[in-house]
C-alpha cells in the first residue's frame, strides 16, 4: 500500500480512530531525528493552517510544565 493510499483510507476512520492513529504515529517519532531541512517549510506551513483551523490545541507553559509535573517517573 502507497502512503497516498494510507493516507486515504486513513481518513476514512471514525474521530477517535483518526486521533488514536496520530498519537500512535506521533508516539513512534524518534526525537532525535530532525525533520530534513526541505520538509521544514512545508511542516511550517502545515502547522499553521492546523493552528488558524483550530485543529490543533495550543497550550501555555504553565499548562505544558503542570502536565509535566503530574507524569509520574
Amino acid at each position: 500500500m502507497s502512503l497516498e493510499e494510507f493516507k486515504r483510507e486513513a481518513l476514512k476512520l471514525a474521530l477517535d480512530e483518526r486521533a488514536e492513529l496520530a498519537h500512535v504515529l506521533y508516539d513512534s517519532l524518534d526525537e532525535e531525528e530532525e525533520l530534513p531541512e526541505s520538509k521544514l517549510p512545508a511542516e511550517v506551513k502545515r502547522r499553521y493552517e492546523a493552528i488558524k483551523a483550530g485543529k490543533t490545541k495550543l497550550l501555555s507553559a504553565e499548562e505544558v510544565f503542570a502536565e509535566l509535573r503530574a507524569e509520574p517517573d
